[in-house]
C-alpha cells in the first residue's frame, strides 16, 4: 500500500533498477576489457618512470578511440536487429489475432 491507502502499481516494462545495474555492469566490464587490452598493447614493459612515455600516451589515446568506436558500431547493429526482432514478433502477434479472433 502507499501512502494514500491505495494498492501500489508496479509500472509497465523491464524494473528501472535492474536496468541502471544491468547497465552499470556493462559499462564496467567495457572499462576494464579496454584498460587491459589497450595496456597490453601501448604500455612499455621496462617502467623506468611513473608517467607514460609520449608515443604510449598517443598509442592509448588512439587504442581507445577505436575500441569506443568499434563498440558504438555493434551497439548501433544490435539496437537495429533488437528493432527487426520486435518487428517480427509484432507481426507474428498481430497474425496470429487475426487467425484466432
Amino acid at each position: 500500500m502507499n501512502f494514500f491507502g491505495e494498492k501500489e502499481q508496479k509500472p509497465a516494462g523491464p524494473d528501472p533498477l535492474f536496468a541502471a545495474t544491468t547497465e552499470m555492469e556493462m559499462y564496467t566490464h567495457l572499462f576494464n576489457k579496454m584498460a587491459s587490452t589497450c595496456f597490453q598493447k601501448c604500455a612499455s614493459r621496462k617502467h623506468k618512470e611513473n608517467d607514460l612515455a609520449l608515443g604510449e600516451m598517443s598509442c592509448t589515446d588512439r587504442c581507445v578511440a577505436k575500441y569506443l568506436e568499434a563498440q558504438e558500431k555493434v551497439g548501433v547493429v544490435l539496437q537495429k536487429a533488437n528493432e527487426a526482432q520486435m518487428a517480427q514478433q509484432k507481426s507474428l502477434m498481430d497474425m496470429q489475432n487475426a487467425m484466432g479472433g
